[in-house]
């Protein structure tokens, strides 16, 4: 298998979510599918403070953990290119001091960066229906605009 050892691969039953969320805890660093993105899988990863490598491609699919990544504070672990991938994801996977650095800087993001804060997401939504019915209501056309605080 490419040079794994088929003992080294472990294909897991399903579990419950959380059993789920805590096998993340087994891993020492993500690194992430090109050119698609894992999205779901990338944000259950931050959550659990793993560490995450990607590639930022041109496309939507291609640019989902980056943003995710972004919004918890980390876009040093975005690469830019599949050459900058590889040599990012080398570099941290020998590099366990910056892997713990990056797993406190996750934990101490996660309640300051807006990707989890769930309430600052509901306030900003609420703005922003609010303010698209006042257009609506004053019949007003359709604009751009930001409610993120």
């Amino acid at each position: 298998m490419r040079g794994i050892a088929a003992e080294r691969l472990v294909f897991a039953p399903f579990v419950s979510a959380e059993n789920h969320l805590a096998r993340y805890a087994l891993a020492d660093l993500f690194l992430d599918t090109f050119p698609v993105n894992a999205h779901t899988t990338a944000s259950e990863a931050l959550w659990v403070g793993l560490p995450l490598v990607t590639c930022s491609g041109e496309t939507f699919a291609s640019r989902v953990a980056g943003s995710l990544l972004h919004a918890i504070g980390l876009p040093e672990t975005i690469a830019e290119s599949l050459p900058a991938y590889e040599v990012l994801g080398r570099a941290l996977a020998h590099d366990p001091t910056r892997l713990q650095q990056l797993r406190a800087s996750l934990s101490d993001n996660r309640s300051k960066q807006p990707l989890f804060d769930t309430p600052r997401y509901t306030r900003n939504f609420e703005k922003a229906l609010l303010q698209m019915q006042t257009r609506r209501d004053l019949a007003q056309a359709p604009e751009a605009f930001s409610v993120i605080e």
